[in-house]
């Protein structure tokens, strides 16, 4: 794997900075929000899943957030420590903020959206006294997601992560997760989603996330490959542009692109698809694969999560992404019809 170099002497695989916080899944699907009465319980959070899923694909984890001082903050914790994640990062917020809420409603397995509750959330209020430079300076990957970035005092210390990342030669990835409920504009998320970007080694984002990066012009078409080449005159290796079920369509230096098949699933819901994605295919980096061998194996993971209930829950082992393609192969697994 020529793109992307890690150090292999460090004792952390990965390290997630950014949102902790509460997923509530609707148990009545195939209706409406106003007519679902009961939800079940998940950590969530896009870097939370991402971190669960590399630990559950057998790295050694770590998390840098805050969480509210409540019962929801206690039972995230606890749920990363049970998980085998490094929780030394993690800081609990004294001020009386709350852990933010995702409200998922499934309409159809095509049709799913989420209600969520950000006022005051705890993750945001995340120090740059709080980012632990020995944390980031033992792994090998670190990652972050742009809705840390929404406001201080979470987006400080986001940069501090990034350059205390760069100091000790981490990789860094950059998942988009663009979420627009803390933002005050466009204008103000465009600038620091493209001075994050700049400092990191693989970027991660659907076509609709680069296209809102790219509001102030320069590439009218919507090419994916314009998109990725303005990443390559920074520090980027890798560029994913995602395109929900038509695939994705990874871009390197030179103007290399690869691709890969994605996988049938009994769909339940498409949220999780992304988390679980970047997961796989960071994981397969790490490894050593080819790209292609990478993406196939994000998309596989991807599928597991989609046919499940939950996101944090559902993440796969690897011998369970490896199982799912073989069974793909065979034609046991086919799509909802």
């Amino acid at each position: 794997m020529s793109e992307i170099t890690f150090n292999n002497e460090k004792p952390m695989d990965f390290v997630a900075v950014g949102r902790l916080c509460i997923d509530l899944n609707a148990n009545e699907i195939n209706r409406p929000m106003e007519e679902t009465s009961t939800f079940t319980k998940y950590v969530g959070g896009s870097p939370a899943n991402i971190c669960i899923g590399m630990a559950r694909l057998g790295l050694n984890t770590g998390f840098i957030g805050k969480v509210a001082d409540d019962q929801m903050g206690r039972f995230i914790t606890e749920y990363l420590k049970d998980n085998g994640i490094a929780t030394n990062g993690v800081s609990t917020d004294h001020t009386g903020a709350v852990t933010g809420l995702a409200f998922t409603e499934i309409r159809s397995p095509t049709d799913c959206s989420i209600l969520m509750y950000r006022d005051n959330a705890a993750d945001l209020l995340l120090e740059t006294g709080e980012v632990s430079e020995e944390l980031i300076a033992s792994a090998k990957m670190i990652l972050i997601s742009g809705t840390a970035l929404a406001a201080s005092p979470s987006r400080e210390a986001v940069f501090l992560a990034l350059d205390y990342a760069k100091r000790h030669g981490a990789v860094i990835a950059f998942d988009l997760d663009y979420r627009p409920y803390t933002w005050k504009s466009p204008q103000e998320t465009a600038t620091y989603y493209n001075l994050a970007a700049e400092k990191c080694d693989i970027v991660l984002g659907t076509r609709e996330e680069f296209d809102m990066m790219e509001q102030f012009g320069g590439n009218p078409e919507r090419s994916d490959r314009i998109t990725a080449a303005k990443w390559f005159d920074y520090r980027a290796k890798i560029v994913i542009i995602k395109h929900g079920k038509e695939g994705s369509i990874a871009y390197t230096p030179g103007g290399a692109s690869h691709t890969a098949p994605s996988f049938p699933a009994k769909v339940i819901k498409t949220f999780g698809a992304g988390d679980s994605y970047a997961a796989g295919f960071l994981y397969g980096l790490m490894q050593g694969w080819a790209i292609k061998r990478c993406m196939e194996f994000g998309s596989a993971a991807a599928s597991i999560v989609i046919s499940s209930h939950s996101c944090s829950d559902a993440m796969p082992t690897s011998a369970a992404v490896l199982d799912y393609i073989e069974r793909c192969k065979r034609g046991e697994i086919t799509a909802n019809s």
